[in-house]
Protein backbone atom coordinates (compact mmCIF):
# COMPACT_ATOMS: atom_id res chain seq x y z
CA UNK A 1 0.00 0.00 0.00
CA UNK A 2 1.18 3.27 -0.76
CA UNK A 3 1.51 5.69 1.84
CA UNK A 4 0.47 9.57 0.74
CA UNK A 5 2.96 12.18 2.71
CA UNK A 6 0.60 14.68 0.61
CA UNK A 7 -2.15 14.85 2.73
CA UNK A 8 -1.94 13.33 6.22
CA UNK A 9 -4.73 13.23 8.41
CA UNK A 10 -3.90 13.82 12.27
CA UNK A 11 -5.21 14.70 15.68
CA UNK A 12 -4.53 17.67 17.40
CA UNK A 13 -2.09 16.61 19.19
CA UNK A 14 0.48 15.50 16.65
CA UNK A 15 2.71 18.05 15.19
CA UNK A 16 2.05 16.85 11.57
CA UNK A 17 0.26 19.03 9.63
CA UNK A 18 -3.23 17.86 8.17
CA UNK A 19 -2.99 19.57 5.02
CA UNK A 20 -0.25 19.44 2.21
CA UNK A 21 0.42 23.20 1.86
CA UNK A 22 3.45 24.55 2.74
CA UNK A 23 2.66 27.45 5.21
CA UNK A 24 6.36 29.19 5.32
CA UNK A 25 8.01 30.25 8.70
CA UNK A 26 8.54 34.12 9.38
CA UNK A 27 11.39 35.44 7.22
CA UNK A 28 13.20 38.53 7.02
CA UNK A 29 13.92 38.40 3.52
CA UNK A 30 10.55 40.25 1.80
CA UNK A 31 11.28 43.12 3.86
CA UNK A 32 15.23 43.35 3.52
CA UNK A 33 15.04 42.33 -0.32
CA UNK A 34 12.42 45.26 -0.77
CA UNK A 35 14.84 47.56 0.89
CA UNK A 36 17.72 46.71 -0.82
CA UNK A 37 16.18 47.04 -4.12
CA UNK A 38 15.09 50.47 -3.41
CA UNK A 39 18.36 51.35 -2.29
CA UNK A 40 19.74 49.79 -5.15
CA UNK A 41 17.48 52.15 -7.40
CA UNK A 42 18.31 55.29 -5.59
CA UNK A 43 21.57 54.10 -5.92
CA UNK A 44 22.21 53.57 -9.65
CA UNK A 45 19.76 57.07 -10.12
CA UNK A 46 22.49 58.99 -8.29
CA UNK A 47 25.71 57.61 -9.83
CA UNK A 48 23.67 58.52 -13.59
CA UNK A 49 23.15 61.59 -12.52
CA UNK A 50 26.66 62.27 -10.92
CA UNK A 51 25.59 63.17 -7.14
CA UNK A 52 28.52 62.80 -4.76
CA UNK A 53 28.81 59.25 -3.16
CA UNK A 54 26.14 57.95 -6.06
CA UNK A 55 28.80 54.79 -6.68
CA UNK A 56 28.58 53.47 -3.34
CA UNK A 57 25.05 53.98 -3.01
CA UNK A 58 24.70 51.52 -5.96
CA UNK A 59 27.47 49.36 -5.07
CA UNK A 60 26.33 48.76 -1.27
CA UNK A 61 22.47 48.34 -2.83
CA UNK A 62 24.01 45.88 -5.22
CA UNK A 63 25.72 43.89 -2.42
CA UNK A 64 22.65 44.02 0.20
CA UNK A 65 20.63 42.38 -2.68
CA UNK A 66 23.13 40.06 -3.58
CA UNK A 67 23.10 38.41 -0.27
CA UNK A 68 19.67 38.56 0.47
CA UNK A 69 19.19 36.74 -2.58
CA UNK A 70 21.21 34.32 -1.72
CA UNK A 71 20.30 33.84 1.83
CA UNK A 72 16.65 33.57 0.45
CA UNK A 73 17.62 31.47 -2.30
CA UNK A 74 19.11 29.21 0.70
CA UNK A 75 15.82 28.73 2.25
CA UNK A 76 14.11 27.95 -0.29
CA UNK A 77 16.27 25.01 -1.22
CA UNK A 78 16.78 24.07 2.50
CA UNK A 79 12.92 23.98 3.10
CA UNK A 80 12.36 21.68 -1.02
CA UNK A 81 15.35 19.39 -0.54
CA UNK A 82 15.96 18.53 3.44
CA UNK A 83 12.88 19.56 4.85
CA UNK A 84 10.46 17.94 2.71
CA UNK A 85 8.45 21.08 2.10
CA UNK A 86 7.46 20.97 -1.16
CA UNK A 87 4.68 18.33 -1.85
CA UNK A 88 2.89 17.76 -5.00
CA UNK A 89 0.35 20.39 -4.26
CA UNK A 90 3.49 23.20 -3.41
CA UNK A 91 5.11 22.19 -6.81
CA UNK A 92 1.95 22.92 -8.54
CA UNK A 93 1.35 26.56 -7.15
CA UNK A 94 5.28 27.27 -7.52
CA UNK A 95 5.01 25.99 -11.37
CA UNK A 96 1.87 28.09 -11.54
CA UNK A 97 3.81 30.88 -10.30
CA UNK A 98 6.78 30.65 -12.77
CA UNK A 99 4.50 30.54 -14.78
CA UNK A 100 2.93 33.88 -13.90
CA UNK A 101 6.22 35.25 -13.80
CA UNK A 102 7.40 34.28 -16.95
CA UNK A 103 4.20 35.56 -18.68
CA UNK A 104 5.10 39.13 -16.08
CA UNK A 105 8.54 39.23 -17.83
CA UNK A 106 7.08 38.48 -21.43
CA UNK A 107 4.70 41.23 -20.87
CA UNK A 108 7.27 43.69 -19.74
CA UNK A 109 9.19 43.01 -23.01
CA UNK A 110 5.57 43.73 -25.38
CA UNK A 111 5.48 47.02 -24.21
CA UNK A 112 9.40 47.86 -25.14
CA UNK A 113 8.50 46.95 -28.40
CA UNK A 114 5.14 48.02 -28.66
CA UNK A 115 7.13 51.30 -28.20
CA UNK A 116 9.73 50.28 -31.12
CA UNK A 117 6.84 49.45 -33.54
CA UNK A 118 4.52 52.98 -32.65
CA UNK A 119 7.82 54.73 -33.00
CA UNK A 120 9.25 52.92 -36.22
CA UNK A 121 6.04 52.34 -38.00
CA UNK A 122 4.63 56.56 -37.71
CA UNK A 123 8.04 58.22 -37.60
CA UNK A 124 7.38 61.49 -35.84
CA UNK A 125 7.99 64.99 -37.77
CA UNK A 126 11.15 65.78 -35.00
CA UNK A 127 13.36 63.18 -35.66
CA UNK A 128 12.46 63.68 -39.80
CA UNK A 129 9.78 61.58 -40.33
CA UNK A 130 11.80 58.65 -40.91
CA UNK A 131 12.96 54.86 -39.19
CA UNK A 132 15.83 55.22 -37.96
CA UNK A 133 16.32 59.06 -37.63
CA UNK A 134 18.49 60.65 -39.26
CA UNK A 135 22.35 60.78 -38.60
CA UNK A 136 22.10 57.34 -36.74
CA UNK A 137 24.45 54.33 -37.59
CA UNK A 138 22.98 51.41 -37.24
CA UNK A 139 24.97 47.73 -36.15
CA UNK A 140 25.80 45.58 -39.18
CA UNK A 141 23.43 42.62 -38.29
CA UNK A 142 25.37 39.78 -39.84
CA UNK A 143 28.53 40.55 -37.45
CA UNK A 144 28.25 40.40 -33.60
CA UNK A 145 24.48 40.42 -33.44
CA UNK A 146 24.11 37.18 -36.05
CA UNK A 147 27.26 35.71 -33.70
CA UNK A 148 25.30 36.52 -30.40
CA UNK A 149 22.21 34.89 -32.00
CA UNK A 150 24.12 31.67 -32.37
CA UNK A 151 25.50 31.81 -29.37
CA UNK A 152 22.14 31.94 -27.67
CA UNK A 153 20.41 29.54 -29.46
CA UNK A 154 23.09 27.03 -29.27
CA UNK A 155 22.92 27.50 -25.05
CA UNK A 156 19.20 26.83 -26.06
CA UNK A 157 20.27 23.19 -27.21
CA UNK A 158 22.76 22.79 -24.45
CA UNK A 159 20.19 23.18 -21.41
CA UNK A 160 17.47 21.33 -23.64
CA UNK A 161 20.04 18.21 -23.76
CA UNK A 162 21.00 18.81 -19.70
CA UNK A 163 17.16 18.34 -19.26
CA UNK A 164 16.80 15.43 -21.52
CA UNK A 165 19.74 13.89 -19.29
CA UNK A 166 18.88 14.33 -16.37
CA UNK A 167 15.37 11.89 -16.94
CA UNK A 168 17.37 9.54 -17.09
CA UNK A 169 19.16 7.76 -13.77
CA UNK A 170 22.63 6.67 -14.92
CA UNK A 171 25.82 7.87 -14.10
CA UNK A 172 26.71 8.53 -17.71
CA UNK A 173 23.18 10.88 -18.11
CA UNK A 174 24.22 12.61 -14.81
CA UNK A 175 27.53 13.28 -16.21
CA UNK A 176 26.23 14.58 -19.61
CA UNK A 177 23.66 16.70 -17.29
CA UNK A 178 26.67 18.29 -15.87
CA UNK A 179 28.11 19.05 -19.30
CA UNK A 180 25.60 20.22 -20.63
CA UNK A 181 24.97 22.41 -18.04
CA UNK A 182 28.77 23.92 -17.74
CA UNK A 183 28.31 24.29 -21.14
CA UNK A 184 25.03 26.21 -21.54
CA UNK A 185 26.69 28.47 -18.67
CA UNK A 186 29.60 29.06 -20.46
CA UNK A 187 27.74 30.11 -23.68
CA UNK A 188 25.48 32.65 -21.66
CA UNK A 189 29.05 34.20 -20.08
CA UNK A 190 30.21 34.94 -23.98
CA UNK A 191 27.10 36.16 -25.04
CA UNK A 192 27.18 38.83 -22.05
CA UNK A 193 31.13 39.39 -23.19
CA UNK A 194 29.98 40.31 -26.33
CA UNK A 195 26.50 42.39 -25.75
CA UNK A 196 29.38 44.54 -23.37
CA UNK A 197 32.09 44.98 -26.48
CA UNK A 198 29.10 45.52 -28.53
CA UNK A 199 27.97 48.47 -26.30
CA UNK A 200 31.59 49.77 -26.26
CA UNK A 201 31.86 50.05 -29.66
CA UNK A 202 28.16 50.93 -30.52
CA UNK A 203 27.84 54.54 -33.05
CA UNK A 204 25.12 55.92 -30.88
CA UNK A 205 24.57 56.06 -27.46
CA UNK A 206 21.50 55.68 -25.23
CA UNK A 207 20.98 60.03 -25.26
CA UNK A 208 20.87 59.45 -29.07
CA UNK A 209 16.87 60.06 -29.22
CA UNK A 210 14.15 57.76 -29.26
CA UNK A 211 16.34 55.25 -31.30
CA UNK A 212 18.91 54.75 -29.05
CA UNK A 213 16.86 55.05 -25.75
CA UNK A 214 14.54 52.19 -26.91
CA UNK A 215 17.84 50.41 -28.33
CA UNK A 216 19.27 50.21 -25.24
CA UNK A 217 16.71 50.21 -22.88
CA UNK A 218 15.21 47.04 -24.86
CA UNK A 219 18.98 45.10 -24.95
CA UNK A 220 19.90 45.94 -21.68
CA UNK A 221 16.80 44.56 -20.50
CA UNK A 222 17.24 41.40 -22.07
CA UNK A 223 20.88 41.18 -21.22
CA UNK A 224 20.25 41.66 -17.61
CA UNK A 225 17.73 38.74 -18.10
CA UNK A 226 20.43 36.74 -19.29
CA UNK A 227 23.17 37.58 -16.34
CA UNK A 228 19.72 36.94 -13.78
CA UNK A 229 19.44 33.36 -16.23
CA UNK A 230 23.24 32.41 -16.13
CA UNK A 231 23.49 33.10 -12.50
CA UNK A 232 20.06 30.69 -11.64
CA UNK A 233 21.59 27.64 -14.25
CA UNK A 234 25.06 28.35 -11.87
CA UNK A 235 22.88 27.76 -8.50
CA UNK A 236 21.35 25.01 -9.79
CA UNK A 237 24.95 23.42 -11.57
CA UNK A 238 26.00 24.02 -8.12
CA UNK A 239 23.10 22.24 -6.79
CA UNK A 240 23.66 19.17 -9.17
CA UNK A 241 27.01 18.48 -7.71
CA UNK A 242 25.51 18.18 -4.41
CA UNK A 243 22.85 15.83 -5.75
CA UNK A 244 19.82 17.51 -4.60
CA UNK A 245 18.25 16.61 -8.22
CA UNK A 246 16.79 13.73 -9.00
CA UNK A 247 15.22 12.55 -11.90
CA UNK A 248 11.85 12.58 -10.26
CA UNK A 249 12.22 15.76 -8.66
CA UNK A 250 14.17 18.77 -9.90
CA UNK A 251 11.60 21.72 -9.80
CA UNK A 252 14.41 24.33 -9.82
CA UNK A 253 16.43 23.12 -12.48
CA UNK A 254 13.25 22.72 -14.53
CA UNK A 255 12.66 26.45 -13.55
CA UNK A 256 15.87 28.03 -14.65
CA UNK A 257 15.36 25.89 -18.12
CA UNK A 258 12.05 27.98 -18.53
CA UNK A 259 13.56 30.92 -17.98
CA UNK A 260 16.37 30.64 -20.13
CA UNK A 261 14.12 29.43 -22.77
CA UNK A 262 11.83 32.71 -22.78
CA UNK A 263 15.48 34.50 -22.75
CA UNK A 264 16.12 32.43 -26.22
CA UNK A 265 13.05 33.53 -27.57
CA UNK A 266 12.80 37.30 -26.57
CA UNK A 267 16.56 37.68 -28.54
CA UNK A 268 14.97 35.93 -31.39
CA UNK A 269 12.46 39.01 -31.52
CA UNK A 270 15.21 41.67 -30.39
CA UNK A 271 17.39 40.47 -33.36
CA UNK A 272 14.68 40.09 -35.74
CA UNK A 273 13.03 44.24 -35.06
CA UNK A 274 15.74 45.85 -33.09
CA UNK A 275 19.16 44.79 -35.24
CA UNK A 276 18.19 43.40 -38.57
CA UNK A 277 15.11 45.51 -38.84
CA UNK A 278 12.56 42.76 -40.30
CA UNK A 279 9.42 43.87 -41.14
CA UNK A 280 10.64 47.07 -41.50
CA UNK A 281 12.28 48.14 -44.68
CA UNK A 282 9.51 50.00 -46.28
CA UNK A 283 10.02 52.30 -43.39
CA UNK A 284 13.27 52.69 -43.83
CA UNK A 285 13.38 53.64 -47.27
Amino acid sequence: MKFNTDFILTNKFSKIKAHPFHLVDRSPWPFLASFGALYLTFGGAMYMHSYLNGGYFLTFGLLLVIAISWMWWRDVVREGTFQGHHTKAVKKGLRMGMALFILSEACLFLAFFWAFFHSALAPSIYIGAIWPPVGVQLFNPLEVPLLNTIILLSSGVTVTWAHYAIYIPTKKYTFECKVALFLTILLGLIFTFFQGVEYLEAPFSINTGIYGSLFFVTTGFHGLHVIIGTLFLIVNFVRLLKNHFTYQDHLGFEFAIWYWHFVDVIWIFVYLFLYSHLFLYPVIA
